[in-house]
Parts: structure tokens; C-alpha cells; sequence
């Protein structure tokens, strides 16, 4: 196949997409601005002022997207057109040589080092975004927590560990597919399954805390509540925690992790009512907070006792466990990971027909050259892309019918009244806009609006 052919056919898919994705994104950013007013339907789920608070919120975020996403995406063109990673990877093969490392003999080595200087150049480039998003868009709402040093702190530990994953995890792939043989597909398979399967019991246990407090569930009514409810299913809970969420962010959310019989659930302090959280401060964290109100101007004061009145009673936290807990009992995570699993297999089948096909790497500036990281990159990133987006629509479809499942599972369990209160406040708390374009929530929306998850509690109630 003609290189060029495959060079514009990549080009015009990125295209195609980017541009269906902001005609979906100007759709329904026509929803935020034309529906100015809260409508009868919905009068009894939030007022006018929330109404308009969250619609503000909506309608800055899109515009804030469409200007994001503008932007990666003729940046994203312009390392393409340019020939970007070529010269990187030239670039890296010259800086080996120089520190006397002969790079025609260490690929490894050479992929490395290109991986981290992009890694370096995309958390530049994405830091006035993340900056503009946490201290302008955010703050303007009222969600933002974080100081600058927190937010810097946090930064440069994400870039440091993520890099400590990545490195000798990139060397064990690329070692896979030089030694492997022709069924290397299989191994690096393996390698990655193993691999999932173990960061997904050391990132929590050892990587999140480094980011964020975990404190266990004191006792009392709600830690006894949930492990009641826990054992009435079978739910084999081993701990209990709550995360200290609120230093980033007013936004709440709860979840489960973990393998056999050692499951643990983590609810957000903001997810609990003011009550509960005082009940997790430190003697120290109290008089902190005293002194910080002593200093606090009329408005702060007013957004301070707005967010104690966040938050879910006892009642409508263990409705909201009822659904997580739905999506154990029900199977819906194996699945997922059953799902992933197979994806993942064919990728790397896939891969392993394609990737020393040399019309695939002159494409992209490599004519007498296959760096393995760079046929990962053509065949994974671009190659799959028509395949990966019918991909992720499918899987937003059954996720969907996944969250309508696990909502009537917690409806078994008596929970339909405050499973429906509970999602009207959690909607209400982060500002979630409840009138989206139907073409726009099919595409995107893994979790259903909230009308329709109501409608759908209320039907299975009737019948």
C-alpha cells in the first residue's frame, strides 16, 4: 500500500472524528444556551438558582473543551505533518551516542528516552489547561479546593511516579516482542494481564494514598449500616475508608476495589453530610479550621456554610452503595475486565501482523526503519482509531445498561426513595445540567442523564 495513502487516510479519520466529536459538543452546547429556564418537569428536582448555576457551569466547561480540543487536535496535526517523531527519535539516537551508548544497539534505551521527553513536552503543553480548568473554571463555580503549592506538589508526584511506571514497563514490552517469536502477541498479553492485575492492588494500596488521605470509617450508625448491608449480599468488605477528596475538590463519589475476599469501599468525604465529616477531623484540623474562619471575608463565610449543607444523610449513602454494590453482584466489573482483556488480546494480534509491514513506518518518516514503539504507536493509536471509536460507543452503550441494572438492584434492596433523592442532590452538588441533545448523551454519556434513570426507577416501582 502507497505510504502516502496511509498517511492521509490516518490524517482524515483524526479529522473526521474531531469534527464529529464539536458538532455533537455544539449541539449540546446549543441546549446550555437556549434552555435559560428551569422547566416545569424538573421543578421538583431543583430550583431556579441551581438550575442556573449548573447551566453557567455546562456552558463554560464546553467552551472551555471546544478551545482544548481545537488546540490538541492541530497540534496533534502538526507533529503528524511534520514528521515529529522522526526527528525525536533521531534526536534520541544522536543524545545516546553522545553519552557514548551506541543507539543502534540499545532500542530500548532509545525508546525511552523519546517517551520521556514527549511526556515532558505534553505536561507542558497541557499545564495552562490544567491550570486554567483547576484556578479559573473551577474556582469560578465553587469546586476548586486546591492552593497553588498543593495543586504544584501534585503535579510533579504524578509526572515522577507515572514515569516510574512507564519506564520499566515500556522496556518489558518492547523486550516481549524482540525475543518473543512469532507468538510474542501472546506473551505480551500475559505480561499485561499480569501487569493490570497488579496495579490494580498496589495503585490504591500504596500509590493513591501518596496523593490523597485515606482514613478508615469511624464507628458509629453508618460504618455499622454499610457493613450490614455488605454482608446481606455477600459483599466479602475488608475495609472501610473514606478519602480526603474536599483538598481538591467539592465533587463526591464513592467506589469499591479489590480481589476475592478483600474488597475495600472508599467513599468521598464530600459524598458525607457535615456531621460525618466533622467526625473525621483531627483535634489539630479543628483549630486549623477555627483560625482559618477567624480570617475568612463575608463570602467566604456564605460559600463555607453552603457546602455543610452538602452531602447525603445515612439513608441515601447506602442506596448509592446499594448501586456500586449492584455492579459486583451482577458481575458488571469481571465483565468489563473480561471485555478489556479480549480487546487487548486482538491489538496485540493485530499488532503482531502489521508491525513489520514497512509501508506503515515510511509513512510516518521511517523508510528503512521499525522501532517497535513507534509500530505500537501507528497500529494502537492510529491504525485501530476507526475500530477503537465504534469500540468505545459500544461500551458506553452497555454501560449504560449496566448503571440502569445496578440501579434496579439497589431498588430490590428497598432503596428506590433514597437512591432517587440521592442522585437529585448528587446532581444538584456538582452542578450536572439535566437537559442534554439525545444524539449527544448517546455518544457520550456512559451513565444515563438523571431523568432517565428516575423514569426508570419509577416504571420498574409500577410494575
Amino acid at each position: 500500500m502507497d505510504p502516502d495513502l496511509i498517511f492521509y487516510g490516518v490524517l482524515g479519520f483524526a479529522w473526521i472524528e474531531f469534527l464529529w466529536e464539536a458538532y455533537l459538543s455544539h449541539r449540546q452546547r446549543r441546549v446550555y444556551a437556549t434552555h435559560t429556564h428551569l422547566p416545569a418537569q424538573l421543578t421538583s428536582i431543583m430550583s431556579a438558582e441551581t438550575f442556573e448555576k449548573a447551566r453557567s457551569y455546562a456552558l463554560d466547561k464546553s467552551r472551555f473543551g471546544a478551545v482544548e480540543g481545537i488546540f490538541s487536535q492541530v497540534l496533534s496535526t502538526a507533529l503528524m505533518w511534520f514528521l515529529a517523531f522522526k526527528h525525536v527519535w533521531s534526536f534520541s539516537g544522536d543524545f545516546l551516542d553522545k553519552q557514548g551508548y551506541k543507539a543502534e544497539e540499545n532500542e530500548i534505551l532509545r525508546s525511552i528516552v523519546l517517551t520521556v521527553i514527549f511526556n515532558v513536552f505534553n505536561t507542558i503543553i497541557g499545564l495552562p489547561f490544567s491550570v486554567y480548568s483547576t484556578f479559573v473554571l473551577e474556582e469560578k463555580h465553587g469546586f476548586n479546593k486546591q492552593t497553588v503549592g498543593f495543586f504544584i506538589k501534585d503535579k510533579i508526584k504524578s509526572f515522577i511516579i507515572s514515569q516510574a511506571i512507564m519506564i520499566p514497563l515500556l522496556a518489558v514490552v518492547i523486550k516481549i516482542i524482540q525475543e518473543g517469536g512469532d507468538y510474542f502477541f501472546v506473551y505480551l498479553w500475559g505480561f499485561i494481564l499480569v501487569f493490570t492485575m497488579f496495579m490494580m492492588v498496589i495503585y490504591p494500596e500504596f500509590i493513591a494514598p501518596l496523593f490523597d488521605k485515606y482514613t478508615p470509617l469511624p464507628e458509629g450508625d453508618l460504618r455499622h449500616k454499610i457493613e450490614e448491608l455488605a454482608a446481606s449480599i455477600d459483599f466479602p468488605l475488608y475495609k472501610l475508608f473514606v478519602v480526603e477528596g474536599s483538598k481538591r475538590s467539592t465533587h463526591s463519589n464513592a467506589y469499591f476495589y479489590g480481589f476475592f475476599n478483600f474488597k475495600r469501599i472508599v467513599l468521598f468525604d464530600t459524598l458525607l453530610e457535615a456531621s460525618e465529616r466533622e467526625k473525621l477531623k483531627s483535634d489539630e484540623d479543628k483549630q486549623k479550621e477555627k483560625e482559618e474562619d477567624a480570617n475568612q471575608n463575608e463570602e467566604e463565610r456564605k460559600k463555607k456554610e453552603e457546602e455543610k449543607t452538602k452531602g447525603c444523610t445515612t439513608d441515601e449513602i447506602l442506596a448509592v452503595l446499594g448501586h456500586e454494590l449492584g455492579h459486583w453482584k451482577l458481575n458488571h466489573v469481571l465483565k468489563n475486565i473480561l471485555i478489556s482483556q479480549v480487546h487487548i488480546f486482538l491489538m496485540f494480534a493485530l499488532f503482531g501482523y502489521l508491525f513489520k509491514y514497512q509501508p506503515l513506518y515510511t509513512a510516518f518518516g521511517f523508510p528503512q526503519q521499525t522501532p517497535i514503539l513507534m509500530g505500537l504507536m501507528i497500529i494502537m493509536q492510529y491504525i485501530t482509531a476507526p475500530y477503537n471509536a465504534l469500540l468505545n460507543f459500544l461500551m458506553t452503550c452497555l454501560s449504560r445498561r449496566f448503571e440502569f441494572q445496578a440501579d434496579e438492584f439497589a431498588q430490590g434492596l428497598g432503596k428506590s426513595k433514597d437512591l432517587k433523592t440521592a442522585l437529585v442532590k448528587l446532581q444538584n452538588d456538582n452542578l450536572s445540567f439535566p437537559i442534554f441533545d439525545k444524539l449527544y448523551t448517546a455518544w457520550h454519556h456512559s451513565h444515563p442523564p438523571l431523568l432517565e434513570r428516575l423514569e426508570a426507577l419509577e416504571d420498574k416501582k409500577q410494575k
